[in-house]
């Protein structure tokens, strides 16, 4: 590689974060996942309420919950398996 092909190499602002702000990411997200999960389970026990009062809607309710509460897992599951896991962050509680 020349010498003057480095000046004009991009930046890498990411790598250079202080591991404060990444621990600081790290607690947001397992705070977020622990708000979805609870949002998804509320969202399952509605879903089953309305499915045993007679609602053909409860369905969608019980599926959208188990997303819901699931997402962290499933997001996980999708990064490694598109060889990205490096690049996701680990959620701290």
């Amino acid at each position: 590689m020349p010498a003057h092909a480095a000046q004009f190499a991009p930046p890498l602002i990411l790598a250079q974060v202080p591991s404060q702000v990444k621990t600081g990411f790290q607690y947001g997200l397992g705070l977020l996942f622990m708000v979805g999960f609870i949002w998804g389970v509320i969202n399952i026990w509605g879903g089953a309420d309305r499915l045993k009062k007679g609602d053909a809607d409860g369905k969608m309710g019980i599926v959208s919950g188990i997303i819901i509460a699931g997402a962290a897992a499933i997001m996980a599951a999708m990064f490694y398996i598109f060889g990205m896991s490096d690049g996701a962050l680990t959620p701290q509680f």
